[in-house]
């Protein structure tokens, strides 16, 4: 491959991205009414497409979170405990066909229910370590349930749209080229394609036909724009010299001998505000996050004896801050 990656407007380091999985994949799914409707709309899908349009059945009201589903030996499953075992399998449900996934959850529920009737009986609710996890998962679903209410609460399509308007006003516009390249094994062979070319022969009929890149059969060669930096030194450096419509000489890199065309030159301009939302959301996301921590933090006495493992929490506390947006 030619191109390298695309440099997103924001890396974020390992320990902040940890940190946007666990907090981020929870208040994404934290919606108990969107999910909850969603799969009332995947279950509803095969039985809405049987039927012709002008014989639809009546729309049943909309199930609220009491809406019971099934009940288990006296013990009721509702529409909000479907809600939340879709929460916490999340990634396994993304592997169940839409139509399936009410049922799979309901299973799952119904297991749940029974097996926690026969853990209370043996007395297993009556442990420490129980406890000790019933309190975990207690301050759990608290952090959820704060993150949720507190923190998402910042990141409005408003603050969105002013954190795209600084992008743009900071945004500074670069030199791209666009090309397409033909690629051969040998210097030879890209000058026997020059002299092709010079005797007027198409240059993307010859990419499809005789490049060894493998999109070139698709493409004719087209590279699509790029900027400095995103292409390997000998071939952006021979690009970045030649005007609209020239051809290079064969350029060697590591991938082997390039025959060059320049279609046209341009400014970058700053990409659109759909393109770039998701990134600017998650930034905001982070940074919500980041600013409710510290306050939370303030005044409170963190204590952790061990040397070693204290100064590691450190590092990663300053990682997370550098790699946080400004």
């Amino acid at each position: 491959m030619i191109k390298t990656d695309r440099t997103p407007i924001r890396a974020v380091s390992p320990i902040a991205r940890l940190g946007g999985v666990l907090m981020l994949g929870t208040a994404l799914s934290l919606a108990p009414m969107s999910v909850m409707s969603a799969l009332a709309q995947d279950a509803a899908q095969p039985a809405a497409a049987a039927q012709p349009a002008a014989a639809a059945p009546a729309q049943p009201a909309a199930p609220t979170p009491d809406t019971v589903v099934a009940k288990v030996g006296g013990d009721a499953i509702t529409e909000a405990d479907i809600s939340f075992a879709a929460e916490d399998l999340a990634q396994e449900l993304a592997n169940v066909p839409p139509d399936q996934r009410k049922a799979f959850l309901l299973t799952v529920l119904i297991d749940m229910k029974v097996m926690a009737k026969a853990a209370k009986e043996a007395g297993m609710d009556q442990t420490d370590i129980f406890k000790r996890r019933l309190a975990y998962l207690e301050e759990r679903a608290l952090r959820r349930a704060y993150f949720a209410e507190k923190v998402t609460t910042a990141v409005t399509p408003e603050a969105v749209k002013a954190a795209y308007d600084k992008f743009v006003a900071d945004f500074k516009p670069q030199d791209q080229v666009h090309a397409r390249h033909i690629l051969v094994s040998t210097e030879d062979d890209a000058k026997a394609i020059k002299k092709e070319l010079e005797g007027g022969a198409s240059f993307e009929d010859l990419a499809k036909s005789k490049s060894i890149d493998p999109s070139a059969k698709q493409n004719g060669g087209d590279l699509g724009f790029f900027s400095a930096g995103q292409m390997v030194k000998p071939f952006e450096e021979a690009a970045f010299k030649l005007e609209p419509g020239q051809i290079s000489d064969p350029i060697q890199t590591q991938f082997g001998w390039h025959i060059i065309k320049v279609e046209e030159k341009r400014q970058s301009s700053p990409p659109t505000l759909e393109q770039v939302g998701p990134q600017l959301q998650q930034q905001l996301m982070f940074q919500s996050f980041d600013d409710a921590i510290a306050e939370l933090k303030k005044g409170v006495a963190i204590d952790i004896p061990d040397a070693a493992l204290a100064d590691a929490v450190k590092q990663q506390s300053q990682q997370a801050e550098e790699a946080a947006p400004n």
